[in-house]
C-alpha cells in the first residue's frame, strides 16, 4: 500500500532522512556523456556549492552527501528546536537569502518603515509559516533541485525536466541505519568505480570533512561525532573510527582487497550489530531498505505505529 507524501517525513519518528534524486532517464547530466563525449563535471561542483549554502540557511545539517554523475545521495537531520527559537527577524533574514520574500517582510526588517498592527499580524503569519519552511525536507531539496535545473537548462538553452522526480526519502531509525547509511553515500564512488579509495572521491561528504578537519568543518565534526563533553552527538564513534570503519569497508568492496581485520570488532561489538549484515546494508542501503531503514526492533516499533505487519528491510539489520 501506498504511503502518502505528506506521511513518509514526519519528525515524530526521526530527524534523519536520506534523500536519492538522480537525472531524467539517469542522463550523466552532471558527468561526462558517454553519447556525446561532452564532460558537465563541473555541474557537481554547483551541487556541492549549493549544499553549502543551503544548510547555512535552513534548520538543517547535511550528515552526509555524495554528488555522482547522475544522481545525489544526501543524508539530512532536521533541526526543529532550533528552528523554533529563531527570532522573526532571522527567519525573514535567512527567507529572503532565497526568496524574493514580500513587500510587507521587506519594510518590517527595514528601519526606516513603520507597519500597522494589521500589516504586523500579517508578517507574523507569513513568518510561522516560513519558519517551518526553514525546517522541511521538502523545501530544502526544492531549493537545491529546482536551482540546479535551472541553471543547467539555462546553459543547455532547453526547457523540460532535468530531474525525473522530487525525491525519493528513507527514514532512518536509530544510530546503526544512521552509520550504514553514511557509508553507503560515502563509498558511492567507490562502488561506481569513479575513485579507487573514500579519500579520493571527489564531491563527497568524507573528502570535504578530510580536508576541513582543521579548518571549517570541525564543528560538524564534533556535533555529529562522539568527542569529549558532548552530548548532543549522532552517533557514539569518533570521526577517527569513522576513518578507520570506512576504509575496512572499502577493502571489502573493492575487488582484490584483504577482508576486515579484528579492528573493527570493538566498533561493532559496541553497536550489537552483526558484521556481515552490517556489511550487506552499507553496500546496498537503497535495496535493502524502502521507506524506512532501522534495526529490527526500530523497524517493528514503526510498523505496529501505522497498523503495518512489516516494513522491507526489517532483518537487514537484526541485533
Amino acid at each position: 500500500m501506498a504511503t502518502a507524501r505528506k506521511n513518509l517525513i514526519n519528525c515524530a519518528d526521526t530527524t534523519v532522512y536520506h534523500c536519492i534524486t538522480r537525472c531524467v532517464r539517469r542522463a550523466r547530466l552532471c558527468g561526462k556523456d558517454p553519447v556525446t563525449q561532452k564532460d558537465y563535471e563541473y555541474r557537481r561542483h554547483w551541487v556541492e556549492q549549493r549544499l553549502h549554502q543551503l544548510q547555512t540557511v535552513f534548520s538543517l545539517k547535511v550528515l552526509a552527501y555524495a554528488v555522482m554523475p547522475n544522481h545525489t545521495h544526501l543524508l539530512l537531520h532536521i533541526d526543529v528546536k532550533t528552528a523554533e527559537q529563531y527570532p522573526d527577524t532571522e527567519v525573514i533574514r535567512r527567507w529572503h537569502t532565497l526568496f524574493r520574500g514580500t513587500l510587507l517582510t521587506h519594510k518590517f526588517i527595514s528601519a526606516n518603515h513603520e507597519l500597522s498592527e494589521i500589516e504586523k499580524e500579517s508578517v507574523k503569519a507569513t513568518v510561522a509559516v516560513w519558519r517551518q519552511r526553514l525546517a522541511s525536507v521538502s523545501w530544502f531539496m526544492k531549493a537545491l533541485n529546482e536551482y540546479i535545473a535551472k541553471k543547467a537548462n539555462k546553459e543547455d538553452d532547453c526547457t523540460g525536466h532535468f530531474w525525473e522526480g522530487r525525491f525519493k526519502s528513507q527514514a532512518i531509525l536509530d544510530e546503526t541505519a544512521l552509520l550504514a547509511c553514511m557509508l553507503y553515500i560515502d563509498l558511492n564512488p567507490v562502488r561506481a568505480g569513479l575513485a579507487s579509495t573514500p579519500e579520493s572521491s571527489d564531491f563527497t561528504s568524507l573528502q570535504y570533512r578530510l580536508k576541513n578537519n582543521q579548518a571549517k568543518c570541525t564543528s560538524t565534526i564534533d556535533k555529529l561525532f562522539n568527542t569529549a563533553g558532548n552530548a548532543d552527538n549522532l552517533i557514539s564513534v569518533t570521526f577517527e573510527q569513522y576513518l578507520m570503519l570506512i576504509d575496512e569497508t572499502a577493502r571489502c568492496v573493492i575487488k582484490g582487497k584483504s577482508a576486515m581485520n579484528s579492528d573493527l570488532l570493538p566498533i561493532m561489538e559496541r553497536l550489537q550489530v552483526e558484521s556481515a549484515q552490517f556489511l550487506n546494508a552499507s553496500n546496498n542501503f537503497e535495496s535493502s531498505f524502502s521507506q524506512i531503514a532501522g534495526n529490527v526492533h526500530s523497524m517493528q516499533k514503526y510498523a505496529r505505529q501505522r497498523n503495518r505487519r512489516q516494513m522491507k528491510g526489517t532483518f537487514c539489520l537484526a541485533n
